[in-house]
């Protein structure tokens, strides 16, 4: 039974086959990119019309603060652990190679199925904006067979696009995902500016139509907005300074996203009804109510951005996962091979590629997306208890960075993240529980054997 639950030693000194090129501005800007996009552009006016009225910024707050414990306790794990693995490699050192690879495996889904899900959202996107320009794209070529069409064309290109991009190198996508945070950042700041001279506090009575559990149930979806920034972590190993540098940038780019998420759906609720908002563009569609069509055609700019970096960190964060799970034995080796020029995992990178692609073409991935909260969460969860654990199992481990008030910190982030779990529907469980027990077959038939710590 120990076997089960092996670990391997800690270690802030990995060597790395990644080129180390990221700073904290770097980090902080990944963040954003991963966490600005559906949660502000499309998020905000479904859940405040169907979950918790202009209490959508109480929603926030709560899933902010979850997050905000969680985001303190990867800062600690990420500098004194490192590695490329994010919570995976968290759990492999704290708790073991069996829970390991249960958290590894339930993050594949998290960004695989964000990846997909987000890129069927770009699609929607980029058919309005040709659409207001002349340009059509065939229905049968913008949505999935399941929905009445032949593939989402579009959704499938923007990932091979992004898949060339990683390839090519991290400074590269860095470089981009630089300007896409720009540009979204700015329609941010012309919605705000816009919004301001309209706001009628009228609207916001009643302030919690649905009640409590409205506003529970609220915080538990809408916290898809916020899943990226533990991505942040995955670049670990290509950081100039980690233990300096990735906890400024989880804590800042947290920190950003919160206020924005908080002023602007504020300001939604605030210039028209809550009723008004279920809808799939509410921050475009509300500067159009209110006659400004220019605004309305950049903010459309902005959303298709945000949704580009969104799914670019998301599909970054899932190949550094895989590769570090390979390198670790429990999955083919095939994926711990660094291309000696690029320097990037790009095996990984082409495999994932293909299959996010294929996802986002042919399967209606909305109908699972919950399924995307549920192993974020679960994540979190370990981290938490990983830091705690680990205070008491190794206190003598080097911390650059250590949570305040643990275990405090620690507890009210597990604590969090599983009364947001408790919200979420049964079918999302189901879903979940299925996953886990397929990882659980591959874990014994192939990873078990043909791990590192098998191998020693």
């Amino acid at each position: 039974m120990t076997k089960l639950f092996r670990t391997k030693a800690v270690s802030t000194t990995q060597e790395s086959k990644f080129k180390r090129c990221l700073t904290s501005v770097d980090l902080t800007l990944l963040g954003v990119g991963a966490i600005i996009g559906a949660g502000v552009f499309v998020l905000t006016g479904i859940a405040a019309a169907t979950k918790a009225g202009p209490a959508i910024m109480i929603c926030y707050l709560l899933a902010g603060m979850a997050c905000a414990f969680s985001a303190l306790s990867y800062a600690e794990l990420a500098t004194c652990i490192g590695g490329c693995g994010s919570a995976y490699g968290y759990a492999y050192a704290g708790f073991g190679e069996l829970v390991a690879w249960i958290i590894g495996w339930d993050l594949l889904m998290e960004y695989g199925i964000a990846c997909s899900a987000v890129a069927i959202g770009w699609s929607a996107y980029i058919d309005n904006a040709l659409a207001a320009i002349g340009v059509h794209i065939p229905h049968a070529l913008s949505i999935s067979p399941f929905q009445g069409g032949i593939v989402d064309l579009p959704a499938m290109i923007i990932i091979l696009i992004l898949t060339a991009l990683l390839a090519m190198g991290i400074r590269h996508s860095a470089r981009f995902n630089k300007i896409m945070v720009l540009i979204k950042v700015a329609a941010i700041a012309l919605f705000i500016s816009v919004a301001i001279p309209h706001v009628n506090l009228a609207n916001w009575h009643p302030f919690a139509p649905f009640g409590w559990p409205g506003i529970a149930s609220g915080a538990a979806v809408i916290f898809f907005a916020y899943i990226g920034f533990d991505a942040v972590s995955t670049a670990a190993e290509e950081c100039i300074n980690p233990q300096r540098d990735l906890p400024r940038g989880i804590l800042a780019s947290l920190a950003i996203c919160t206020i924005v998420y908080i002023v602007v759906a504020g300001l939604l609720t605030a210039i028209t009804s809550y009723k008004n908002l279920n809808i799939s563009s509410p921050v475009a569609q509300v500067l159009l109510h209110l006659g400004y069509n220019w605004a309305a055609g950049i903010i459309g700019l902005g959303a298709i951005a945000g949704l580009t970096t969104v799914i670019l960190v998301m599909f970054y964060g899932l190949t550094r996962i895989i590769f570090a799970m390979s390198r670790d034995g429990l999955l083919p080796p095939v994926f711990a091979q660094v291309h000696p020029k690029t320097q990037t995992p790009v095996k990984v990178i082409l495999v994932a590629g293909t299959i996010i692609s294929l996802i986002a073409g042919f399967v209606p991935i909305e109908n699972v997306a919950e399924l995307v909260n549920i192993g974020t969460l679960a994540a979190f969860c370990l981290v938490c208890a990983g830091v705690a654990f680990m205070r008491f199992t190794k206190p003598n481990l080097p911390r650059p960075f250590k949570t305040p008030w643990s275990p405090l910190v620690p507890i009210l982030g597990i604590v969090s993240c599983f009364y947001l779990m408790l919200h979420l529907a049964a079918l999302t469980w189901e879903g979940f529980a299925i996953w886990t027990f397929i990882g659980l077959i591959i874990y014994f038939m192939y990873s078990r054997r043909h791990s590192a710590l098998a191998k020693d």
